[in-house]
Parts: C-alpha cells; structure tokens; sequence
C-alpha cells in the first residue's frame, strides 16, 4: 500500500473549516441522522462531472438526496446476470429499501461522457469501441440514441440532443426493472427526467405531452 499518501493540506484545511462551523452550528442535526439512518424521500442519478452539483442545485441539506453518479448518468437496461452492477444496486436499494418517492435522472451540458458517445459512434473515436475500453461499453448504452440523433444539425447540435437522449434513454431503461415498474404502477414513485445548461444555471424537464425539455 506504499501508494497511498495523505490528503493535500488544502482539503485539510477545508476539512477542519467545515467542522469547526457548519457542523458544528448543525451538530444535533447530524447527530439525528447517524443514529435515525437515512429517509431521503428522493433519489438523483447524475453525472459524475465535477461541475454537476445537486446538492447546490435543489439546496439540498444532508440526508434529503440518495445521489448515484456515473458517467454521463446512464442507467442500463434490467440484467440479473450475477455480475457486477454499482447503478442497478443504488437503484434497487433506494426503491425497495429506502422507499423514496421520486427518482430523477439529470443530464448536463457540455458532457464528456456523451461526446466521447457521439465520437465513438461516429467514427472519430476508435479507441472507444476497442473492448478493453470501459468508457466506451459503457457508452453503449446510449447507441440507441445516437441513432435518433445522428441526422440533427451539425456536430454539436446533435451532442446537445444526445445528452438529452441520455436521460431518455436511462428513463426508458429504468422501467425494465420490476420493482420499478411496480412501485410506478402502485403510485407509490414516479420518475423525472431533467436536463441543466451548465453555463446559464438553467434547469429543464421533460414533458411526456409534449416530448420535449422544457424550462422549469
């Protein structure tokens, strides 16, 4: 283990600020929560991009969002194969244990995950669709969309719906799991798909009526 070294002293710094005033000011709060364990009545799946901040974004407090990140915030289809699958067990222990009652998928713009997509099924990223390329199987999961795309405008009009498609598609993916598809069913969740322009601080929602993304 000689490779692990101890935290750079700016986030120690920043480490000890946080405790010594916004925990500090909160603890019975935090205190609450360790001993109660977590009721988030909300679940988010999003980007792990370093500018996607949810939290910052809903003004969210400590224990209000189960949040799941992974590249370019996909969700894969139902596969009980015995493999290992980080997003479909988030998914499943915040449906069937946790309960919450929404789940939101939120895409961004400017994602790298989704133009290295774009690259990849275009041609223009061949590296991607070698099979040790884990970036890139995992992108696979949004070809389907792609495919829907591929003829919109030039280069980055097509990126901007893709990352659009990306929230679609993992909405579409969502419903292929049956606890999902039951707790739906019993009203007891429902799903959001929301899609935020980095740049603007804008927020948009799909609307099923319409099939399009609209300003919250």
């Amino acid at each position: 283990m000689k490779h692990i070294r101890p935290l750079p002293g700016h986030l120690v710094k920043r480490y000890h600020g946080w405790k010594a005033t916004t925990y500090n000011e909160n603890h019975v709060w935090y205190r609450r929560l360790a001993e109660d364990g977590q009721r988030p009545r909300a679940m988010i799946v999003a980007c792990c991009d370093s500018r996607v901040n949810m939290t910052s974004l809903f003004e969210a407090d400590a224990g209000e969002f189960f949040i799941h990140r992974n590249i370019a915030n996909l969700i894969p289809p139902y596969a009980p194969d015995g493999d290992h699958h980080g997003t479909s067990a988030a998914i499943e222990y915040a449906v069937t244990s946790l309960k919450i009652a929404h789940l939101m998928v939120v895409g961004h713009s400017q994602c790298g995950g989704v133009a290295g997509c774009h690259a990849m099924c275009s041609g223009k990223a061949p590296e991607l669709e070698q099979a040790s390329s884990f970036v890139g199987r995992w992108m696979d999961i949004l070809r389907p969309g792609y495919e829907r795309v591929s003829d919109k405008g030039d280069d980055a009009e097509q990126i901007r719906a893709l990352e659009q498609e990306a929230v679609l598609v993992s909405l579409k993916n969502l419903v292929t799991f049956p606890f999902v598809r039951e707790a739906v069913d019993n009203d007891s969740l429902t799903l959001h798909g929301l899609w935020t322009d980095l740049a603007e601080g804008a927020l948009f929602q799909f609307d099923p009526a319409t099939r399009s993304f609209q300003p919250v």
